[in-house]
């Protein structure tokens, strides 16, 4: 019996590394072109909190720098995207690029959709669900997508027991949530589903991630 449980756990393990996809079989065009300069384009919200749009816009710039690009200053390039009417970008989603390359020099635009964004008190969470698509200015070809639903943690648990330990955790979780930044938790959100994205010309890691391993197209998970 142990013997068959044995050769289960092997078969299982041998199975889950066979699934396992690299950067460069996940993201090949990532590679081929190698981008270098960025457009952040305004996020697309499918959500009803209105404001989630311009929270959301302002937490992509650092993470993005992080793994090495050169990313242009959403602040900067606001008054652009108004006057060329690209502030909404449902309209570029799947549009010609090519003005972004010709006015800004950008090598590729990274679109968002926000399709949920909810804080729960009570619970102590708060949750954004948000698809990541990074667009080619010269060939218009989709370089890197991704979707996450990422809840942060901010409960607070004190290790009080009994009723009254249980009433002021949820008081504390409570207060956290509400006082918690909207950006914060949209910065971790973006920095949690791009983890995966190959790095850029300023990278540490820059031509030499290809093998590292790729994250599905969909990750849900929890951070603190």
């Amino acid at each position: 019996m142990k013997k068959y449980i044995i050769l289960g756990l092997v078969a299982l393990l041998m199975s889950s590394c066979a699934e396992q996809i690299t950067r460069l079989a996940q993201y090949p065009k990532m590679y081929e072109e190698k981008p270098l300069t960025i457009a952040v384009m305004p996020p697309i919200n499918q959500t009803n909190f209105v404001e989630a749009k311009d929270y959301f816009y302002t937490t992509l710039y650092a993470p993005l720098c992080e793994k090495g690009y050169y990313v242009y200053s959403p602040m900067m390039t606001m008054e652009m995207f108004q006057a060329e009417s690209a502030y909404d970008a449902e309209l570029f989603i799947e549009g010609n690029l090519s003005q972004f390359r010709n006015v800004l020099g950008a090598d590729a635009a990274m679109f968002t959709i926000i399709k949920s964004w909810n804080r729960n008190k009570i619970g102590g969470s708060l949750t954004a669900g948000v698809e990541y698509i990074l667009r080619s200015t010269k060939t218009g070809e989709t370089l890197y997508r991704r979707e996450g639903l990422i809840s942060v943690d901010t409960s607070i648990n004190s290790g009080n027991k009994g009723l009254f330990g249980a009433l002021v955790d949820l008081a504390a979780t409570a207060i956290n949530t509400a006082a918690t930044d909207k950006v914060v938790a949209g910065r971790k959100c973006t920095l949690y589903v791009l983890s995966d994205m190959p790095e850029g010309k300023y990278g540490a890691k820059f031509d030499q991630d290809q093998n590292m391993p790729a994250g599905k197209s969909y990750v849900k998970a929890t951070v603190r």
